[in-house]
């Protein structure tokens, strides 16, 4: 554990950095196969609704000793053509979940279960979800999702700027993808919980992604006042800062969700646990990565379009041309190349206030370092002056 909280001061301090921003295509390859993957998945499988979306019936049967397999065996071929998912509940009951189906097959199927399973017509609960019903809610929850959606572009264009809040729609919508495309592809059935599950892990996505982007608005404020760092090279600082913050944010989350879905769903087989659970997993997952690979780097080349930036650009390669070549010719004559820390004077000043706040430590940041105009050199030089000057003899006086 020290071991990582070291890592995390370190990489806060810029003393050391992955160069996120500068392999965004790496990573835009990498989200690019993963989605096209969920929409091949969503568009041969499909969404499995439940009865809640689609319509249907929903049998509870009385306590009963009869296991899954057993009762999908008997009841194969008995519910109207359509297929029947069924669950043990927690207290031995079973669910049989038949969608798609009217009122009237409803009453059919009842009896057909009542009769291959050798339970009494009166212990067996139905519930039915007329078609429309399920159509009116699978409108509100697209509903309300846009709604979400609009509601956190507006914010984030308002709280910080266009191209931060156009990034993470992107990598909202990039883990709304994948998530979905991997419920197709295992097969769950999209229930409200499902629903539940996905705003929350939007939302989470959103906050990590903000507190990444805030980090990037205070190391970016000076940014055109400087000639040392490109905008793409504070993002990527800011961006190390936040890293392992982001990471333990994360990892601590799925903690807790990976129990609901592996114990809760898997070994106790509560149903409801799955909808929910394998929603946050997957998006919980995906929202760490798109906050970090995707999101930061998405803004980092918007900005990178902007003609300031592009002024900056042209000013911090011009200077690192020419401190490349003074140290060349420096070396051509034998002597010390100068620090190239030294120099601008006022440049130097809001450089270093820039690159403080993105977390790069260079020599002056770090404190009086050899050679800086407000560091110890010149102070030494001068207070050795001061003392030889006081302390030279001037003649004898007798």
């Amino acid at each position: 554990m020290s071991k990582l909280s070291n890592l995390g001061h370190r990489l806060h301090r810029g003393e050391i950095a992955y160069d996120f921003v500068g392999h965004r295509k790496i990573w835009y390859g990498v989200s690019i196969l993963i989605t096209v993957a969920a929409a091949v998945g969503l568009l041969v499988n499909g969404l499995k609704l439940g009865i809640e979306f689609s319509g249907g019936a929903d049998f509870t049967t009385a306590k009963t000793s009869i296991s899954v397999a057993d009762a999908q065996s008997k009841i194969e071929g008995h519910t109207a053509g359509h297929d029947a998912t069924i669950q043990k509940l927690g207290s031995g009951k079973l669910r049989i979940q038949v969608s798609d189906i009217s009122t009237e097959a409803s009453k059919t199927v009842q009896q057909n279960i009542s009769k291959e399973l050798g339970i009494p017509l009166k212990d067996i609960d139905a519930q039915i979800v007329g078609p429309s019903w399920g159509k009116e809610i699978s409108h509100k929850a697209l509903q309300g999702l846009i709604i979400f959606l609009v509601l956190v572009v507006a914010y984030l264009a308002i709280a910080f700027e266009w191209r931060k809040a156009v990034a993470a729609l992107i990598a909202l919508l990039h883990d709304l993808t994948i998530t979905v495309g991997v419920y197709a592809i295992v097969g769950f059935e999209v229930t409200p919980g499902t629903v539940i599950g996905l705003l929350t892990i939007l939302g989470y996505s959103l906050y990590d992604t903000v507190v990444v982007f805030d980090g990037l608005k205070e190391s970016t404020k000076d940014i055109t006042k400087q000639n040392r760092y490109t905008y793409s090279e504070i993002a990527n600082r800011s961006l190390n800062g936040t890293l392992v913050r982001s990471i333990n944010t994360t990892v601590v989350a799925l903690l807790p969700v990976g129990a609901l879905l592996f114990i809760g769903g898997g070994i106790l087989g509560a149903g409801m646990l799955n909808d929910i659970a394998l929603a946050l997993f997957v998006g919980l997952t995906a929202g760490a990565y798109s906050s970090i690979f995707i999101a930061t780097p998405i803004v980092a080349d918007l900005k990178e379009r902007d003609p300031a930036m592009k002024q900056v650009r042209k000013r911090v390669l011009a200077r690192r041309a020419s401190d490349a070549t003074k140290a060349a010719e420096a070396a051509a004559r034998g002597e010390e190349p100068a620090d190239p820390e030294d120099g601008d004077g006022d440049d130097d000043d809001q450089a270093e206030a820039a690159a403080a706040g993105a977390g790069v430590v260079g020599p002056r940041a770090q404190g009086s370092a050899p050679g800086s105009r407000s560091g110890g050199t010149r102070g030494a030089s001068a207070n050795r002056g001061t003392r030889g000057g006081r302390n030279r003899p001037s003649g004898k006086r007798r």
